[in-house]
Protein backbone atom coordinates (compact mmCIF):
# COMPACT_ATOMS: atom_id res chain seq x y z
CA UNK A 1 0.00 0.00 0.00
CA UNK A 2 1.69 3.62 -0.98
CA UNK A 3 2.04 5.81 1.85
CA UNK A 4 0.51 8.21 0.13
CA UNK A 5 -2.85 6.75 -0.57
CA UNK A 6 -2.53 5.67 3.36
CA UNK A 7 -1.82 9.51 4.05
CA UNK A 8 -4.82 10.31 2.11
CA UNK A 9 -7.39 7.84 3.53
CA UNK A 10 -6.51 9.35 7.41
CA UNK A 11 -6.81 12.49 5.99
CA UNK A 12 -10.27 11.60 4.40
CA UNK A 13 -10.73 9.51 7.77
CA UNK A 14 -9.85 11.97 9.79
CA UNK A 15 -12.46 14.63 8.08
CA UNK A 16 -15.32 12.27 8.50
CA UNK A 17 -15.17 12.23 11.96
CA UNK A 18 -15.26 15.83 11.92
CA UNK A 19 -18.51 16.16 9.99
CA UNK A 20 -19.73 13.42 11.81
CA UNK A 21 -18.87 15.00 14.96
CA UNK A 22 -20.58 18.71 14.26
CA UNK A 23 -23.81 17.14 12.57
CA UNK A 24 -24.10 15.24 16.21
CA UNK A 25 -23.28 18.34 18.15
CA UNK A 26 -25.87 20.25 16.49
CA UNK A 27 -28.33 17.43 17.21
CA UNK A 28 -27.41 17.47 21.19
CA UNK A 29 -28.00 20.90 21.30
CA UNK A 30 -31.49 20.49 20.64
CA UNK A 31 -31.33 17.54 23.06
CA UNK A 32 -32.12 14.68 20.22
CA UNK A 33 -31.79 11.31 20.96
CA UNK A 34 -28.92 10.76 17.84
CA UNK A 35 -25.94 12.27 18.85
CA UNK A 36 -21.91 12.82 18.25
CA UNK A 37 -21.21 9.14 18.72
CA UNK A 38 -23.75 7.86 16.43
CA UNK A 39 -22.83 10.58 13.88
CA UNK A 40 -19.38 10.02 13.60
CA UNK A 41 -19.72 6.27 12.96
CA UNK A 42 -21.48 6.48 10.18
CA UNK A 43 -19.53 9.40 8.75
CA UNK A 44 -16.23 7.25 9.32
CA UNK A 45 -17.39 4.23 8.03
CA UNK A 46 -19.21 5.69 5.00
CA UNK A 47 -15.80 7.29 4.30
CA UNK A 48 -14.14 3.76 4.80
CA UNK A 49 -16.30 2.02 2.60
CA UNK A 50 -16.40 4.80 -0.17
CA UNK A 51 -12.49 4.54 0.38
CA UNK A 52 -12.80 0.97 -0.27
CA UNK A 53 -15.25 1.05 -3.18
CA UNK A 54 -12.95 3.23 -5.02
CA UNK A 55 -9.51 1.34 -4.25
CA UNK A 56 -11.49 -1.98 -5.33
CA UNK A 57 -12.11 -0.26 -8.81
CA UNK A 58 -8.11 0.48 -9.05
CA UNK A 59 -6.11 -2.51 -7.58
CA UNK A 60 -5.23 -4.87 -10.06
CA UNK A 61 -6.36 -7.80 -7.63
CA UNK A 62 -10.02 -6.81 -7.45
CA UNK A 63 -10.81 -5.45 -11.25
CA UNK A 64 -11.98 -8.39 -12.33
CA UNK A 65 -14.59 -8.85 -8.87
CA UNK A 66 -15.27 -5.10 -8.59
CA UNK A 67 -15.49 -5.17 -12.84
CA UNK A 68 -13.99 -1.43 -12.67
CA UNK A 69 -17.36 -0.22 -11.25
CA UNK A 70 -16.62 2.14 -8.19
CA UNK A 71 -20.27 3.03 -7.46
CA UNK A 72 -21.58 -0.60 -6.46
CA UNK A 73 -20.48 -0.35 -2.64
CA UNK A 74 -21.35 2.76 -2.54
CA UNK A 75 -25.03 2.14 -3.63
CA UNK A 76 -25.18 -0.27 -0.92
CA UNK A 77 -24.29 2.18 1.13
CA UNK A 78 -27.05 4.62 0.17
CA UNK A 79 -30.01 1.82 0.57
CA UNK A 80 -28.93 0.10 3.77
CA UNK A 81 -28.78 3.92 5.47
CA UNK A 82 -32.52 4.38 4.89
CA UNK A 83 -32.87 1.72 7.99
CA UNK A 84 -30.45 3.55 10.09
CA UNK A 85 -32.70 6.99 9.55
CA UNK A 86 -35.89 4.77 9.86
CA UNK A 87 -35.52 4.40 13.20
CA UNK A 88 -35.06 7.70 14.30
CA UNK A 89 -37.96 8.48 13.57
CA UNK A 90 -40.64 8.09 16.48
CA UNK A 91 -44.88 9.11 17.26
CA UNK A 92 -45.03 10.91 20.55
CA UNK A 93 -48.86 11.28 20.65
CA UNK A 94 -49.98 13.63 18.33
CA UNK A 95 -46.68 14.50 17.02
CA UNK A 96 -43.61 13.08 15.07
CA UNK A 97 -40.53 13.34 16.04
CA UNK A 98 -36.90 12.45 14.99
CA UNK A 99 -37.70 13.15 10.86
CA UNK A 100 -34.51 16.04 10.51
CA UNK A 101 -32.25 13.40 12.44
CA UNK A 102 -33.27 10.69 9.85
CA UNK A 103 -32.42 13.22 7.23
CA UNK A 104 -28.78 14.11 9.28
CA UNK A 105 -28.14 10.16 8.95
CA UNK A 106 -28.46 10.54 5.47
CA UNK A 107 -26.81 13.97 5.19
CA UNK A 108 -23.74 12.15 7.00
CA UNK A 109 -23.67 8.87 4.66
CA UNK A 110 -23.92 11.37 1.81
CA UNK A 111 -20.72 13.33 3.62
CA UNK A 112 -18.74 9.84 4.12
CA UNK A 113 -18.98 8.80 0.68
CA UNK A 114 -18.76 12.23 -1.10
CA UNK A 115 -14.81 12.60 1.36
CA UNK A 116 -14.02 9.18 0.00
CA UNK A 117 -14.26 10.34 -2.89
CA UNK A 118 -12.03 13.10 -2.63
CA UNK A 119 -14.85 15.83 -3.02
CA UNK A 120 -13.47 17.64 0.06
CA UNK A 121 -14.60 21.50 -1.15
CA UNK A 122 -17.85 20.43 -2.18
CA UNK A 123 -18.22 18.57 1.10
CA UNK A 124 -17.15 21.58 3.08
CA UNK A 125 -19.64 24.00 1.02
CA UNK A 126 -22.48 21.45 1.56
CA UNK A 127 -21.34 20.63 5.46
CA UNK A 128 -21.62 24.73 6.11
CA UNK A 129 -24.82 25.19 4.28
CA UNK A 130 -26.22 21.89 6.09
CA UNK A 131 -24.90 23.54 9.70
CA UNK A 132 -26.46 27.01 8.92
CA UNK A 133 -29.09 25.78 7.92
CA UNK A 134 -29.56 23.94 10.71
CA UNK A 135 -28.80 26.51 13.16
CA UNK A 136 -30.72 29.44 11.49
CA UNK A 137 -33.69 28.17 9.72
CA UNK A 138 -35.38 26.88 12.65
CA UNK A 139 -35.73 30.09 14.53
CA UNK A 140 -37.34 31.23 10.76
CA UNK A 141 -39.87 28.80 10.69
CA UNK A 142 -40.84 29.12 14.37
CA UNK A 143 -41.11 33.01 13.88
CA UNK A 144 -43.32 32.38 10.38
CA UNK A 145 -45.23 29.15 11.21
CA UNK A 146 -45.52 29.27 15.23
CA UNK A 147 -48.10 26.72 15.44
CA UNK A 148 -46.23 23.66 14.79
CA UNK A 149 -47.41 21.54 17.60
CA UNK A 150 -50.49 19.11 17.13
CA UNK A 151 -52.46 19.28 20.36
CA UNK A 152 -55.85 17.75 21.15
CA UNK A 153 -58.27 20.55 22.60
CA UNK A 154 -60.91 18.99 25.11
CA UNK A 155 -64.08 21.43 26.05
CA UNK A 156 -66.83 21.14 27.74
CA UNK A 157 -69.50 23.59 28.01
CA UNK A 158 -72.48 23.82 30.96
CA UNK A 159 -75.19 25.83 28.23
CA UNK A 160 -76.41 24.34 24.88
CA UNK A 161 -77.04 27.71 23.28
CA UNK A 162 -73.27 28.01 22.32
CA UNK A 163 -72.27 30.30 19.03
CA UNK A 164 -69.98 27.68 17.66
CA UNK A 165 -68.45 30.66 15.12
CA UNK A 166 -67.71 32.50 17.67
CA UNK A 167 -65.93 30.29 19.85
CA UNK A 168 -64.18 28.57 16.45
CA UNK A 169 -63.01 32.63 16.00
CA UNK A 170 -62.12 32.61 20.08
CA UNK A 171 -59.69 29.75 19.62
CA UNK A 172 -58.16 30.85 16.03
CA UNK A 173 -58.19 34.06 17.59
CA UNK A 174 -55.42 33.40 19.86
CA UNK A 175 -53.01 31.84 17.61
CA UNK A 176 -54.02 28.20 17.62
CA UNK A 177 -55.01 26.73 14.04
CA UNK A 178 -57.58 24.13 13.90
CA UNK A 179 -57.62 21.10 11.73
CA UNK A 180 -60.69 19.23 13.00
CA UNK A 181 -63.40 19.26 15.07
CA UNK A 182 -65.68 16.64 17.12
CA UNK A 183 -68.86 17.19 19.46
CA UNK A 184 -71.52 15.67 21.26
CA UNK A 185 -74.23 16.80 23.06
CA UNK A 186 -75.69 15.86 26.81
CA UNK A 187 -79.29 16.46 26.53
CA UNK A 188 -80.40 16.10 29.72
CA UNK A 189 -77.53 17.87 31.52
CA UNK A 190 -77.64 20.36 28.67
CA UNK A 191 -73.89 19.89 28.26
CA UNK A 192 -71.72 20.73 24.73
CA UNK A 193 -68.67 18.41 24.95
CA UNK A 194 -66.04 19.47 22.21
CA UNK A 195 -63.09 18.14 20.96
CA UNK A 196 -60.92 19.64 18.75
CA UNK A 197 -57.37 18.80 16.94
CA UNK A 198 -55.07 21.72 16.98
CA UNK A 199 -51.72 23.13 16.34
CA UNK A 200 -50.29 25.33 18.63
CA UNK A 201 -47.16 27.32 19.28
CA UNK A 202 -44.34 25.25 21.28
CA UNK A 203 -44.91 27.69 24.25
CA UNK A 204 -48.09 28.92 24.70
CA UNK A 205 -49.51 30.12 27.89
CA UNK A 206 -53.48 28.95 28.02
CA UNK A 207 -55.10 31.06 30.73
CA UNK A 208 -55.79 33.92 28.06
CA UNK A 209 -57.22 31.57 25.89
CA UNK A 210 -59.16 30.02 29.02
CA UNK A 211 -60.65 33.68 29.97
CA UNK A 212 -61.93 34.18 26.64
CA UNK A 213 -63.66 31.01 26.52
CA UNK A 214 -65.56 31.78 29.56
CA UNK A 215 -67.01 34.48 28.56
CA UNK A 216 -68.55 32.40 25.29
CA UNK A 217 -70.48 30.35 27.93
CA UNK A 218 -70.32 28.33 31.61
CA UNK A 219 -66.89 26.80 30.76
CA UNK A 220 -66.82 23.72 33.19
CA UNK A 221 -63.81 21.79 31.29
CA UNK A 222 -60.77 22.38 29.90
CA UNK A 223 -57.76 20.44 28.85
CA UNK A 224 -55.10 20.43 26.20
CA UNK A 225 -52.77 17.43 25.69
CA UNK A 226 -50.70 16.24 22.78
Amino acid sequence: MELDFLTESIIKVAAGAVCGGLLGLERKSHNQVIGMRTLILICVSSTLLSILSVYMAKAEGFIAAAKGDPTRIAAGVVSGIGFLGGGAIMKQGLNIKGLTSAAIIWTASAFGLAIGAGLYIQVGIALAMVLFLLMRLEKLETKWFPAEKTKSLHLCFENDSLDMEKLRKTITAHGLIVADMNMSRIIKTKQIILHYLVKSPTEYDFSVLIKSLEELGNLSEFSITD
